[in-house]
């Protein structure tokens, strides 16, 4: 090919068939990732500024930077600040959860809102991918009032105490198919906080190797536990959030493989690994079996670090399993339930593989019962609501995936064809 400079001159330029490569290289790398930045988008709002200070301290605007769909419900300064959730100062993870109920994991525009049944239809939040959320109550119950052109969302639990529905303001945002942001007229509280007692509510004061001890079956790791000391640890811990123990049987202890020799650890060691028994919330069984996030940080993930000391809990057959990477456990039986303290009896003892490495090896696991994914769910804004499930939009990564997938697919025609 030659391109005529002028009249009198012309100078060939081969354009290379390597050119369409070129392009697609500078597309692929100009690809814009879109992250959300919440509190830069509530920034022009100053009567926003309480709930935006929340969403900081708690990190919660930290858990949404990855997430490409959302409406934020916020809460005035005058109603947050009258509200218990400040007056009463409760456990900071308290709080966050609170926020968390505010956040809805679905874009929802304004006519989206016009277009809501009176029976309402249930919206995944952000809460309910924590697990702490029993049931369907990490979900809020979106309904439309054509007469009053009011929409209210509120807990799906109608016994669930004050405050537990809000009714829509205005909206202040909106980032078509991305961000939705909406004030309301009252904090919205999940079903089984207590505000009030929150600051109040005396300790339950369990002797936990007393509870061992007459479950009968758990005589060494109740031994083990006091020997350790650990356990005024985890008794401590009882209040906020409150704690989830998983305790080996007898035969458990019995069962361990030669080159696991707890007994042999030295003192810190042994302590890492008890602590590695324990989930820094309050777990009923209803919540272990419906878990969203599998992955759960221990006591001994905050003594070594995040990331580490992690246990993975799925379904399995019907009932819960836990896996440490290098050896599975079963939930057997409850020991203990009652807020904030549950204990759960399991088969096997719980081996971190930053202590034991590849010593131990996990036996072959049956197939997971995995809850719906979202993509389970029916098409549409109003599709079945039960099983209630998340209606999160495609993240980031999935977008930038399917953009890279066009430009390559372009490239690929340029090539054959220049």
């Amino acid at each position: 090919m030659a391109v005529s400079i002028s009249a009198s001159i012309s100078i060939p330029v081969h354009i290379s068939n390597i050119t369409p490569l070129i392009t697609l290289y500078l597309l692929l790398h100009t690809t814009l990732i879109s992250a959300v930045n919440i509190t830069h988008l509530l920034s022009p709002f100053p009567d926003l500024s309480d709930f935006s200070d929340l969403l900081t301290t708690t990190t919660v605007a930290t858990d949404l930077s990855a997430r490409t769909s959302l409406t934020l419900l916020a809460v005035p300064n005058p109603i947050l600040r009258s509200s218990d959730l400040l007056r009463r100062n409760p456990p900071s993870s308290s709080i966050a959860d609170v926020i968390r109920y505010h956040i809805l994991l679905q874009y929802l525009s304004p006519s989206d809102l016009h277009r809501f049944p009176a029976s309402g239809k249930l919206i995944t939040t952000l809460f309910q991918t924590t697990g702490r959320a029993t049931n369907d109550f990490g979900y809020v119950n979106v309904t439309f009032n054509s007469q009053t052109n009011t929409t209210v969302v509120r807990s799906p639990a109608a016994y669930s105490q004050q405050p537990n529905s809000a009714t829509v303001i205005s909206n202040i945002k909106t980032l078509p198919y991305n961000v939705s942001i909406y004030t309301v007229n009252s904090l919205i509280v999940p079903y089984g906080f207590d505000l009030l007692a929150s600051e109040t509510r005396p300790p339950l004061g369990l002797n936990i190797s007393k509870a061992l001890i007459d479950g009968h079956n758990f005589n060494v790791v109740a031994s083990i536990l006091a020997a350790s000391g650990v356990v005024q640890e985890f008794e401590s811990d009882e209040g906020g959030a409150g704690i989830t123990l998983f305790v080996p049987t007898d035969d458990a202890f019995a069962d361990l493989p030669v080159t696991a020799n707890f007994q042999s650890l030295p003192a810190d060691k042994k302590a890492d690994v008890l602590r590695f028994h324990v989930l820094h919330s309050y777990y009923p069984l209803g919540s272990l079996q419906s878990i969203v996030n599998p992955v759960q940080p221990t006591l001994a993930t905050e003594d070594k670090g995040a990331g580490s000391f992690t246990l993975n809990i799925s379904r399995v057959n019907g009932s819960v399993a836990i896996n440490t990477g290098i050896v599975q456990a079963s939930v057997t039986q409850t020991v203990f339930d009652q807020n904030p303290v549950a204990i759960f009896g399991i088969s096997r003892v719980l081996l971190p593989k930053e202590i034991f490495g590849k010593n131990a090896i996990v036996e072959d696991a049956p197939p997971v019962d995995r809850a719906p994914s979202p993509v389970d769910f029916g098409p549409g804004l109003f599709g079945p609501s039960s099983p209630p499930g998340s209606r999160e939009e495609l993240s980031s990564n999935g977008m930038v995936w399917s953009v890279e997938l066009g430009v390559l697919c372009i490239g690929l025609l340029l090539y054959v064809f220049v």
